[in-house]
Formats: structure tokens, sequence, C-alpha cells
């Protein structure tokens, strides 16, 4: 199971390739995660008979994990697996924000609960598009994402995305104001 951790182990970047696959009367999407942190590989199939997806994965330390599922309002599809050795439940949810932008969140329960506890969440985007950018909202200071809620360093107000990004700017905020800065100025040229 992956482990969530505090501090700059919780901020990577990582590239997913999808590509569709056809043979007969099968259709699949295969993923290839390049400097992936919990996964490489993968392939997402529909099982009409069943009416549900099935995910297969290879993690990173070249572990299967297979998951199934469903699609919910055309925008969520969640898929889970029960860990055969500690009988908890993790549940992978990849959620459609727009044509080119999606998050994927993986979240554990105990046996027997309910209640799931994010371990991780990945903001993922087409290449060459930015983050959540372009609609003249706030933008997060250190992801670039959407600001939902704001900081404050030395009187000045900031937007961050995310409870992760928070606790990262909290940590080191004139990094990310110089950053920031430097990234509005680059764009005001």
């Amino acid at each position: 199971m992956p482990e969530r951790k505090d501090g700059s182990d919780d901020f990577w970047i990582e590239t997913i390739s999808c590509e569709w696959q056809f043979k007969q009367d099968d259709a699949w999407i295969d993923l290839q995660f390049n400097r992936g942190k919990h996964y490489s590989s993968g392939t997402l199939h529909y099982l009409p008979t069943e009416d549900e997806f099935e995910l297969r994965m290879l993690t990173s330390d070249k572990k299967k994990q297979i998951f199934r599922g469903s699609l919910e309002k055309n925008r969520y599809l969640r898929v889970v697996r029960i860990d055969p050795e500690t009988k908890t439940t993790h549940r992978l949810t990849i959620s459609l924000l727009h044509e080119t932008r999606f998050l994927y969140e993986y979240a554990v329960a105990n046996q027997g609960s309910t209640y799931f506890r994010r371990i991780y969440r990945v903001g993922a985007t087409r290449k060459g598009v930015q983050f959540a950018a372009g609609d003249h909202r706030p933008e997060c200071i250190v992801s670039g994402g959407l600001g939902t809620s704001t900081v404050s360093y030395k009187g000045k107000t900031y937007y961050v995305c995310c409870s992760g990004c928070r606790a990262a700017f909290n940590e080191n905020p004139e990094k990310y104001i110089k950053e920031f800065e430097a990234k509005k100025k680059k764009h005001a040229k």
C-alpha cells in the first residue's frame, strides 16, 4: 500500500501516456507512466457483460493490482480492490474535470469500514496545457491549479488549491513567492 508522507515527497512530476488498443470486438486503453511514483503501467477495459470497468495496474515495484468499478455521472470512474493480505479496501477514483484535465485519487478503508482515507491525489493535464489555467480565476501559488483557499505571508494574500499546497507554501513561502513572481513576469512579456 502506498504510504502518505509529509514534506517534499508529496510533490512529483510524472508523465502518463494513454493509447487506445483495438482487437476484434475488444477495445481498451493502455497506460504508461514515465517516472510514476506509484504506477508504471496499466490497462483499462470495459466489461459489457458486467457493466463495469476493470483497471489492471502494475505498481512501480512490479506488483499487480486489479480494480473494478463503474463510471458515475459520466465524470467519475471509481474502482476498488480488496488487498488480500490486509483485507483493506483500496479505491482509485479518476475525476474527469475537462477534456484536457483529470485527477486521480487513491484512498484506503479499513476492513468493514466505509470511511476512506485519502493517501494521495494527482492532477493530470494534456501535454502543453497548463493545469486549471486560462479562466482568470485565482491561481494556486504552488501548483498553478485553481486557487480555492488563501494563505498569507508578510501581510500579502496568495491562493492555494489544496491542503498539500498549503503545507508546502507554509514550509517555504519565499521559494513559492519567488517562483510565482518570476512566472507572472515571464507571462507579462
